[in-house]
């Protein structure tokens, strides 16, 4: 867009508007339209204004105020809470390797001497700690309840001047408190200097260790382990080339182990921290578990109150140089167990390699023993195949003979069988003859009982049918006098509804409407109306007769029924809806029984035709 043109802006009306307001300043203020300012008035407006806006900024100082501490004491609190979970778990880590370790000297004191002394020096910890407790903790707390019961006395005698000059005496409890301030001074130094001496030991113990641990992995690295020399190598060759893939792979992790480990002094050479603030820098952020919210914000602003003087670029800077540690000691712990398993691999491949070698060799010898083997059995059992087949050849004449005698036998035999089968045949024939000449007699004798019983049947069958149909006859005759019943009533019913109707249409002629047309009373009031408005009136009462003669129970009859009387005072105790009533109720019998003719026998004739079908 460009720029407006502001000499455009400026009309010659506008001008003249100006120069009229000039003149007219000019003339004077003696014109309406124009007031003396009242520059006082407008100095307390202003004062006002900037009272209020003071007001505004000294409440928005004290809002931010107010938050800075609602979010300092939400702080505290997470850090309250994270400090007692963490206070849990040292706790209960504490107890329970105290457990493990009373397990162990309980064990391990029956069995070595070495744990009696553990155990003595333990018993002499625990003597020193009584002490220590003793010496240190008791005269605080002594001194704390004489604290505690001088300043309740100050309040009670406060406006008894003289008993509080006598019963209390700042100078003894200033030199007191100064006694015990020098004990506990003079046992910290103490303390502190053990503590010297105790981590130099450890110090020296954990350089003997770690040089112990660089030796025993630069051992693991570039030795050959004793399992790969003391293997049996069928070949000298194949010995050589193992130790060399050995090597060579020892040498790949040691590569970059020893890339990670540079790696690692850079990073410790270039950490200008001390040992006390990077402890407690590992501490702190160790304190607050991975999985919690908001855990960078809160261990920065721990670590900003336990190190004052480290600013929070110092400790960002630290946490990246710290999170590259870490990792880098990651690194190397994987690359150590990537080490440890593929040596493993290693080996088996190598105890697997020599074995296959170790039986191919086997096999190699094996198969040479056996080719000479083999071409000396070969002889042999040319030599005796030849004499198998002579003893075959006089074993297969032998056979003949004896096959030509049990076939003369066997055709003996068999001539015999077929006289004898003969024999049975026509024995057999005879038998069959006899059985069907006997068969056919009993079968012309069941003939002629079936037909004697079956002219009794049709017989039985015609004297049946004749009965079968004056049945028929009946029930026809009872059907037909049954319909002509049901139309007489249909048409009595006919009958009686006309003269129903007759009397209805009668009726209506009596009581239909009669009036004539008069608008007048249609405009007129109502005797209602007039009723209401009191005009009229009259103090007559008609009683009212009722339309019908009601033939019913009267109140005593009702009243007298025992059954009526038990639901009443159930319902006055209010047992009415309960299942004692639902049970007692229909066992009430009323004052008169009904006539047995009032009683229905229609689901008992319908249950007893049910009952009696001839199905």
């Amino acid at each position: 867009m460009c720029e407006p043109d502001h000499g455009t802006l400026f009309t010659p009306q506008r001008i003249s508007d100006v120069e009229n307001l000039v003149t007219s300043m000019k003339n004077g203020l003696c014109i309406q339209k124009y007031k003396p300012t009242d520059y006082k008035h407008l100095y307390e407006l202003a004062a006002t204004e900037k009272m209020a806006s003071a007001k505004i900024q000294l409440k928005i100082k004290k809002t931010e105020q107010i938050s800075k501490i609602n979010k300092e004491q939400m702080l505290l609190k997470q850090h309250r809470q994270v400090w007692w979970q963490e206070h849990k778990r040292l706790s209960e880590n504490r107890e329970k390797a105290e457990a493990e370790a009373k397990i162990v000297l309980d064990e391990g004191s029956h069995k070595y001497d070495s744990f009696l002394d553990i155990r003595d020096l333990e018993h002499k910890l625990s003597k020193e700690w009584d002490a220590y407790q003793t010496n240190t903790v008791a005269p605080i707390w002594q001194l704390r309840e004489k604290l505690k019961f001088w300043m309740s006395e100050m309040q009670h005698y406060l406006s008894e001047d003289s008993c509080l000059k006598y019963k209390f005496n700042p100078v003894d409890m200033l030199q007191q408190i100064e006694l015990v301030k020098k004990q506990q001074e003079a046992i910290l130094e103490f303390l502190n200097l053990e503590s010297l001496t105790v981590e130099r030991e450890l110090e020296a113990y954990k350089r003997k260790a770690l040089v112990r641990s660089s030796e025993e992995k630069t051992k693991l690295f570039h030795e050959v382990p004793s399992a790969l020399l003391s293997l049996e190598f069928p070949y000298p060759d194949l010995k050589n080339l193992i130790i060399k893939e050995y090597c060579k792979l020892a040498n790949e992790y040691w590569s970059k182990l020893q890339e990670v480990d540079q790696q690692l002094k850079v990073i410790y050479r270039n950490s200008e921290w001390k040992e006390e603030d990077q402890w407690v820098f590992q501490t702190v952020i160790n304190q607050y578990p991975s999985d919690l919210q908001r855990r960078r914000t809160l261990y920065l602003d721990l670590l900003q109150r336990y190190l004052p003087h480290k600013s929070r670029h110092d400790l960002v800077v630290h946490e990246r140089a710290w999170d590259h540690y870490n990792f880098l000691r990651n690194q190397h712990r994987v690359l150590m167990l990537n080490w440890i398993q593929a040596r493993k691999a290693f080996l088996l491949k190598a105890v697997m390699a020599v074995t296959e070698a170790s039986a191919a060799q086997e096999e190699e010898v094996a198969s040479a023993n056996n080719k000479q083997k083999q071409q000396e059995i070969c002889a042999d059992l040319k030599a005796k195949v030849l004499q198998w087949r002579a003893q075959q050849e006089e074993v297969a004449k032998v056979e003949a003979a004896i096959a030509a005698r049990r076939k003369e036998k066997e055709d003996e035999k068999e001539r015999l069988r077929k006289e004898q089968e003969m024999i049975h045949r026509a024995l057999e024939k005879e038998k069959v003859k006899k059985y069907w000449a006997e068969k056919q007699l009993k079968w012309q004798e069941q003939e002629e009982k079936d037909l004697q019983r079956m002219k009794g049947l049709r017989k039985l069958m015609a004297k049946q049918a004749i009965k079968d149909r004056e049945r028929v006859k009946f029930r026809q005759a009872l059907l037909d006098k049954r319909f002509l019943e049901k139309k007489e009533q249909a048409l009595q019913e006919a009958r009686e509804e006309e003269e129903k109707e007759k009397c209805l249409e009668a009726l209506r002629q009596k009581v239909s409407v009669v009036a004539k047309l008069d608008p007048a009373r249609v405009v007129a009031d109502t005797v209602a109306s007039k009723a209401r408005m009191g005009i009229g009136t009259k103090e007559e009462f008609v009683l009212q007769k009722p339309l019908f003669k009601l033939h019913t129970f009267s109140e005593e009859q009702i009243i007298s029924d025992p059954r009526v009387r038990v639901e009443l005072a159930l319902r006055e105790a209010g047992l009415h809806k309960t299942l004692y009533a639902k049970e007692i109720l229909p066992k009430i019998p009323p004052l008169k029984l009904p006539r047995r003719d009032m009683e229905s026998t229609a689901f008992k004739s319908a249950q007893y035709t049910i009952l009696h079908l001839p199905w």
